[in-house]
């Protein structure tokens, strides 16, 4: 019980002693695939940035596209947070039911989990005091682990004894998120 306390105060004083934005990506929400990201200040240069990106669909017209993707983003600001140019450092945790691009129109999805870690460029924009556009774009690598199956069935169709691993190079972020200041 001490260890949550800690870190909820811990938390509390960071979130309390710098600025700290809550954001949604307009571009992934308008697609009904929200991501929701909260970004703060540790040092005039540098921000931390934590977002979520999920889609709630178990499956669409048959197909599934069930994906969670977890996000930690160290940031590096040009001029000063908030305001221009920044690069950021990601690494990440997904957890995935869908079917790849390659097998789009056949019978065969897979499940399964992946981490990434890669690099982000963006910049910032303040609308006023409380809102900001953060338009970026990123990517890195992708491994993941998983089981393909028949999506007809459910049986798995791999040939893999354990999990099947790949890992790929890939664009996998970007947007415009729209930005509000809660402190």
């Amino acid at each position: 019980m001490k260890k949550p306390l800690i870190i909820f105060f811990l938390l509390l004083s960071i979130f309390s002693q710098s600025q700290t934005y809550i954001k949604v990506n307009a571009f992934t929400t308008l697609l009904t695939i929200p991501n929701v990201g909260l970004e703060t200040s540790i040092g005039k240069k540098s921000t931390l940035q934590f977002d979520v990106l999920t889609s709630f669909w178990k499956d669409l017209q048959g197909v599934p596209m069930e994906f969670y993707s977890f996000t930690s983003e160290y940031r590096y600001h040009f001029h000063e947070n908030y305001n221009g140019f920044y690069l950021g450092g990601h690494i990440g945790f997904s957890s995935f039911n869908l079917q790849k691009w390659q097998y789009i129109h056949s019978n065969y999805a897979e499940k399964g989990i992946g981490y990434f870690m890669g690099a982000t460029i963006g910049f910032q924009k303040k609308i006023n005091n409380r809102f900001m556009l953060d338009c970026f774009v990123g990517g890195g690598s992708h491994q993941a682990f998983y089981k393909g199956y028949a999506i007809s069935t459910g049986e798995r169709v791999d040939k893999a004894e354990h999990y099947n691993k790949s890992g790929e190079w890939l664009p996998y972020r970007g947007g415009v998120m729209v930005s509000y200041r809660i402190n």
